[in-house]
């Protein structure tokens, strides 16, 4: 739908690479929400080279795609899809198989050899719930990073995917982006 605004019913991410400073606040700031979960790594920064040689960073986690393979491939039913598009799991009804690892097409669970389990970004849902932003989002100094709500439409000039991140059209992944250079 290029050049139409889309309203969507789940919260979405929105990234500007324009304005990333590549500072990794967003990483620090997943890091300490989720400490007491071995500080886990669920949000990481993507450095990338354009078709022009533009070198800009993406600060990429859980997309919380439309139709997320991970809850279709794990066989303990660890996932589940709120309504408002937050994909959730489980992780002590895990049992470690690692499917939803490898039918990820974003690589986003990942595998702990301390638990045994599976874990991912959970969007800060205890925070988003209390009318928070989430955790690498309050921490973006540039605003960079950024939520859309349930319900509100994509900007006029955001994209599904930008150099460095693919699109997948089967998972339709809730990202978006601002970027000059598409």
């Amino acid at each position: 739908m290029y050049g139409r605004r889309r309203e969507y019913m789940s919260w979405r991410f929105l990234v500007n690479p324009d304005l990333c400073l590549g500072c990794r606040s967003c990483e620090i700031a997943c890091r300490n929400e989720f400490v007491h979960q071995g500080g886990a790594r669920w949000r990481w920064l993507k450095e990338v080279e354009d078709h022009s040689g533009l070198h800009y960073f993406l600060s990429l986690s859980c997309n919380h795609c439309e139709n997320p393979e991970c809850v279709r491939v794990c066989p303990e039913g660890t996932y589940r899809k709120r309504k408002d598009g937050i994909v959730l799991h489980d992780p002590w009804r895990c049992s470690g198989c690692g499917k939803c690892t490898h039918a990820c097409p974003f690589h986003v669970p990942k595998y702990s050899l301390s638990s045994g389990r599976v874990d991912k970004c959970n969007l800060c849902f205890h925070r988003l719930d209390k009318g928070l932003p989430a955790a690498c989002v309050a921490a973006c100094p540039v605003n960079a990073l950024c939520h859309l709500f349930p319900n509100e439409p994509d900007p006029m000039d955001a994209r599904g995917s930008v150099t460095g991140f693919t699109n997948i059209l089967i998972t339709k992944p809730s990202i978006r982006f601002i970027h000059s250079s598409i």
